[in-house]
């Protein structure tokens, strides 16, 4: 008999905390937004949820975030959810248990973390509890970074301490028109700067996403969720385990011609049908970082789009060699650069350091490393991203050019003196024949492969054949760095 009234009581608190308090849901609701469950219950397969840590709360209201494990498109996946009806959603000491018993888990399982954002921040009341609390939350996904996947997913605010869970996410996806990213709220903000501040227009998604603050932007919750899915479709369960390959579609299937730099046609033709997923598209836009699956297998795809590549641009691919790398998912180089871009001399340096990283990445990943140079190939990309030392397999279009300066900048290095005795064309014109030249002797695809830096020069058309072959072949690809507990990487 005790045993009923127990479990009678025990369920009418878990009804009082899973209802919440109406007028705050409602005011969720108005605000356009899904509670914390119902997000839960668009992922989770149905009926595969189950909560856990469940009673952990202050006067009987819920600790601001949902807990626990569920089975997402047939596998296992652990997420949380912070629900903002319960303190905004503001990370404490009960709050951050619950979290971190959670990474706890996934780390020891090995298995996919899905991170649902609706933070206002830090709970002032708490004081130090509260800080220390996020350096608990903050030590956890450091140490599952790299073992198992972290999506976060943006749909609400997502202000102070909170926004460094997306930011030491792998991937970080925003809900245009709920997800907010920021530093400090608004009123902070407004207090510090004595000025009225927008909370949209400094932490709305499309700025963030300008930044590079997060990694995808989709218009809404629902699409943003199912964003995290197509990724999480695409990524193994942890660092322990491959992706798994699927039936991809026309194996041998043919290019069309397409232009080395229509980048985004080229992309989009050479991976199977309807899986490209392309990260932090209107970032930095010189480089094209893209997840899909190639002949079935999920790779990868870095794709230079034909101009100068700036700072940023490189850190971007460096950023995403190593997620690849992480989860064992092979890397294709698309190469068509005219080499770095200096803005200013007071830059260089941030543009060496910024070179280093793409080199740094490139060298010490492990996975099947293919490149493809579709046109030029200058300086430092074609050594971080498509030379011999860098890659498995090298392939090049017939008209690929490679070298350490543009055909044009040679010239007048190597043939200066005769552009200067030429007297029969104007200087533009022998300036014009002798890169032509340089190239033919020098620079050109041909020179390369007969030096044994290219195993192939291939007809465009046939580029995904050629590279589903590859991976093919490099799918038993064992390689390890030497023991250390890590590198140092170049910041």
């Amino acid at each position: 008999m005790a045993n009923s009234q127990d479990l009678s009581k025990l369920k009418a608190l878990r009804e009082t905390l899973n209802q919440g308090d109406e007028t705050r849901v409602k005011a969720q609701r108005d605000a356009g937004k899904l509670t914390a469950r119902e997000r839960i219950a668009k992922i989770a397969d149905v009926g595969s949820f189950v909560e856990l840590f469940a009673f952990v709360s202050e006067r009987e209201e819920g600790a601001g975030v949902v807990t626990g494990y569920a089975t997402v498109q047939q596998r296992p996946v652990y997420l949380f959810a912070q629900d903002f009806t319960v303190h905004g959603g503001a990370i404490g000491k009960l709050h951050a248990q619950k979290i971190n018993k959670l990474l706890d888990m996934a780390l020891k399982t090995g298995t996919p973390m899905l991170i649902l954002c609706d933070s206002a921040g830090v709970r002032l009341d708490e004081g130090a509890e509260a800080m220390n609390a996020y350096a608990e939350i903050y030590r956890s996904m450091a140490r599952l970074s790299g073992v198992c996947p972290m999506i976060s997913v943006i749909l609400g605010p997502c202000i102070g301490g909170a926004a460094l869970l997306a930011q030491l996410s792998d991937v970080s996806i925003m809900a245009r028109d709920v997800g907010r990213l920021m530093m400090f709220g608004p009123q902070v903000l407004s207090a510090m700067n004595g000025i009225s501040v927008d909370a949209q227009a400094v932490g709305g998604a499309d700025m963030m996403a300008a930044q590079g603050g997060c990694s995808l932007v989709k218009d809404n919750e629902e699409a943003a969720i199912a964003a995290a899915l197509t990724l999480l479709s695409l990524l193994p369960g942890s660092n322990a385990e491959d992706a798994e390959l699927l039936e991809g579609d026309d194996l041998n299937r043919l290019l069309p011609a397409i232009e080395p730099t229509d980048v985004e046609s080229l992309v989009q033709y050479l991976l199977d049908a309807g899986t490209l997923l392309e990260l932090m598209p209107t970032y930095e836009q010189g480089i094209k970082t893209v997840m899909g699956r190639l002949g079935g297998r999920s790779v990868g795809v870095v794709a230079t789009a034909g101009g100068e590549l700036t700072a940023g641009a490189l850190r971007k691919a460096a950023r995403f060699v190593h997620f690849m790398d992480c989860f064992n998912l092979p890397v294709v180089s698309l190469i068509n650069t005219r080499g770095v871009k200096v803005d200013s001399l007071d830059t260089q340096s941030r543009l060496m350091n910024a070179q280093s990283q793409l080199l740094y990445a490139f060298a010490t990943a492990t996975v099947p490393k293919l490149a493809v140079i579709t046109g030029d190939a200058i300086g430092q990309a074609y050594t971080a991203m498509g030379g011999k030392a860098a890659a498995d397999v090298a392939l090049a279009w017939p008209g690929a050019v490679i070298s350490a300066l543009t055909p044009e900048a040679a010239v007048s290095v190597l043939y200066a003196d005769e552009v200067g005795a030429d007297t029969d064309s104007t200087p533009e014109a022998s300036r014009a024949k002798y890169a032509k030249e340089y190239v033919e002797t020098v620079a050109g695809a041909v020179h390369a492969a007969k030096a044994g830096l290219l195993d192939d020069i291939i007809d465009p058309a046939e580029t995904r054949k050629a590279l589903v072959s590859a991976l093919e072949m490099l799918a038993s690809k064992r390689d390890y760095n030497p023991a250390k507990k890590h590198g140092n990487m170049p910041m």
